[in-house]
C-alpha cells in the first residue's frame, strides 16, 4: 500500500474508507493508480518516481512515472479491470502488497497475481518494485534480470528457513514437511497452478527437483512481520542446470503451528524440467 492518503482529495479518501474497519493508512496501488489523481503519486515519492515493471523495465522520473501510470490507467479501465485483495505485509521500511489483478487481453480475459514490494521512510516513498510473471498475458515467459544483488546477512527464521534449505537442497520431504497438511503453494501463473495438501505438495516438489537438484536461490530482502514473510531473490540456478539471474519474490504465511499455510510465488523463470 505504498500512496500517501493525504495528498489525495477528501472525497476520495472518504470513499475508500467507506468498506474499511480502521482509517486508511495508504492507498493501495492499483486504486492510486486508477484515482486520476498522478500528482498524488509522484507526490508520495521522496525525490523523483522509481518503479521497476516486469514488462517496461525501469521508471524514473516524474514525466516518465505520469506517462506510465495514465498508460496503464487507459489499458486496465479498456480491459474492464478488478483488483483483488490477496496480502500485505507492513514493516518499518518496506511494505509487500499482494494482488490479484483481473483484465480483458484480446478475446481473453487475464487473471494476474502481482506482488508490489515498496521501500519507504518517514519522508515518503523511495523506490517500488512490481513481480508477476508474463505467462497469463503472452503464454510465455521472460526473463527479468536482477533487480537487487544478494545480500549477505539475509536470513529466513524458523520455518521459511527451513523451506529454504530444503529446496536449495532438492529434498522433497523435508520440503513438505515445513507446510501444514492443507497448505497451498500457487505457482507466478496462478489459476489452475495451484497445489493443495500433502499428495499435491509432494508431486510438485517432486517435478521441481526432477532436473537433477534442488533450486538455490539468491537471497536479496526479508520483509517479516512475524505472521508472514516476504523474501526477494535471484534464480540462478534449478537442478543441474545454471539460469541467467532472474528476479523474483514470494510470500510465505505462517499458521498457528509455525508450519506454513501458503506459499505464493511471483517470478517468471522457465524451469528446466524432465517430462
Amino acid at each position: 500500500m505504498p500512496w500517501l492518503p493525504e495528498l489525495f482529495s477528501a472525497k476520495y479518501v472518504a470513499e475508500l474508507s467507506q468498506h474499511r474497519p480502521s482509517p486508511l493508512a495508504a492507498v493501495p496501488f492499483f486504486d492510486g493508480v486508477m484515482s486520476g489523481q498522478v500528482d498524488a503519486l509522484v507526490g508520495s515519492f521522496a525525490g523523483e518516481p522509481e518503479l521497476h515493471h516486469p514488462v517496461r523495465g525501469r521508471i524514473k522520473g516524474r514525466e516518465a512515472f505520469r506517462r506510465f501510470v495514465e498508460a496503464m490507467s487507459e489499458e486496465l479501465r479498456a480491459g474492464a479491470f478488478a483488483v483483488e485483495d490477496v496480502d500485505l505485509i507492513v514493516t518499518e521500511h518496506r511494505t509487500v502488497e499482494e494482488v490479484v489483478l483481473r483484465y480483458d487481453v484480446g478475446p481473453g480475459r487475464v487473471e494476474l497475481p502481482i506482488a508490489i514490494v515498496t521501500e519507504r521512510s518517514s519522508a515518503g516513498l523511495h523506490e517500488l518494485r512490481m513481480y508477476f510473471s508474463t505467462w497469463p498475458i503472452t503464454g510465455s515467459h521472460a526473463n527479468r534480470p536482477p533487480l537487487l544483488q544478494p545480500h549477505g546477512n539475509v536470513t529466513e527464521p524458523d520455518t521459511v528457513g527451513d523451506y529454504q534449505r530444503a529446496l536449495a537442497a532438492g529434498d522433497v520431504e523435508a520440503t513438505v514437511a515445513a507446510f501444514e497438511p492443507d497448505a497451498t503453494v500457487r505457482e507466478p501463473a496462478g489459476g489452475q497452478y495451484v497445489h493443495r495438501g500433502e499428495q499435491g505438495l509432494r508431486a510438485l516438489f517432486t517435478s521441481f527437483f526432477s532436473n537433477g537438484g534442488g533450486i538455490p536461490l539468491e537471497h536479496c530482502t526479508v520483509t517479516d512481520d512475524g505472521r508472514a514473510c516476504a523474501l526477494e531473490y535471484n534464480v540462478v540456478r534449478w537442478g543441474v542446470t545454471d539460469l541467467p539471474p532472474e528476479a523474483g519474490v514470494a510470500v510465505y504465511v505462517r499458521g498457528e503451528s509455525g508450519l506454513l499455510t501458503a506459499a505464493r510465488i511471483y517470478d517468471d523463470s522457465n524451469p528446466p524440467l524432465s517430462a
